[in-house]
């Protein structure tokens, strides 16, 4: 079972940021990228949203980084983790701009993209871009089909669907990947119906583990009927995690204890069929998650 993380510092929803983030800025994400690394994970993401209205500013904060930008940035620092967008809602853009951006980082970073999508959530944001808020599962289907022509290994990719219409338009470089994996994200329904017929990979939004083994069932249901058989990346996000005894207030819903301890709970994942769980540590500075990143390579991955 492999194990990735979301970037601290790139997004600042008040749901999961630590305070110190406010303060941090790129030499942050460049050290929690290197530690990743250094500890064996799989993948550092990086979230999306254009602009955040008003209204959402105090819980969700307007800071977002660009994830092309941000992935593009870490991709230099690193070698080989892999790079996440986690996820991208692609249906704010055109698929040809997002198929140049994501190509490019592909090409640059040596292949190493894995393309998470998600459908929005945000009214406003669809709005100030001239769409419909309302047809965000039907731009995130066409653009899936759309993406995959475009990111696939045709300089002149061709598509024809109700939103978007191209042909004859040449895109180079082209991925360094023969096929960029596309996970797709989102727990409702539809999300997880798209995830089964067009994803290569499935990214829960917030699942309570005894949820997963249902949504789970329904995946493998709907690829089955499909006659789908390729393989399907599933992931999972994990509880908070702090690695030992903490002597300050982590949380109620923090898993704690030794890496024996927190191994053990964590191989119910892969107990359930996910192949992939995406961490997060409570910490009140750098130092304090690089040293539980560098504990959890240590002391717990062994144990997956």
């Amino acid at each position: 079972m492999e194990y990735g993380i979301q970037l601290p510092v790139q997004s600042q929803s008040t749901i999961y940021t630590e305070p110190w983030e406010a303060a941090a800025g790129p030499e942050d994400l460049v050290a929690v990228a290197r530690a990743a690394e250094r500890a064996g994970f799989a993948y550092v993401a990086s979230c999306d949203h254009v602009a955040i209205p008003r209204r959402l500013a105090p819980a969700m904060s307007t800071v977002w980084y660009d994830p092309v930008a941000t992935l593009a940035y870490l991709a230099a620092a690193t070698e080989d983790i892999r790079l996440l967008s986690h996820v991208a809602v692609v249906g704010l853009r055109h698929p040809l701009l997002t198929a140049k951006q994501y190509a490019t980082l592909d090409h640059l970073s040596g292949g190493r993209l894995i393309l998470g999508v998600g459908a929005g959530h945000v009214t406003e944001e669809f709005e100030a871009l001239g769409l419909e808020f309302r047809q965000r599962g039907a731009l995130l289907d066409e653009c899936v089909d759309a993406l995959r022509a475009a990111l696939g290994p045709e300089e002149f990719p061709e598509h024809h669907g109700k939103f978007y219409d191209f042909q004859g338009l040449g895109q180079r470089p082209r991925p360094a990947q023969p096929r960029v994996p596309l996970w797709v994200g989102g727990s409702s329904p539809a999300a997880v119906r798209r995830a089964a017929l067009k994803g290569d990979g499935w990214l829960p939004q917030g699942d309570p583990r005894e949820r997963l083994p249902a949504q789970i069932a329904e995946l493998t249901r709907i690829r089955e009927e499909a006659g789908i058989e390729e393989p399907l990346t599933v992931g999972a996000l994990t509880e908070p995690l702090h690695i030992g005894r903490p002597t300050w207030d982590v949380g109620r819903r923090t898993l704690t204890g030794t890496p024996e301890e927190l191994a053990e709970s964590l191989r119910t994942y892969r107990a359930m069929g996910v192949h992939q769980i995406q961490v997060r540590f409570r910490c009140r500075d750098r130092a304090e998650l690089t040293d539980q990143i560098a504990a959890f390579g240590a002391d717990i991955a062994p144990d997956l």
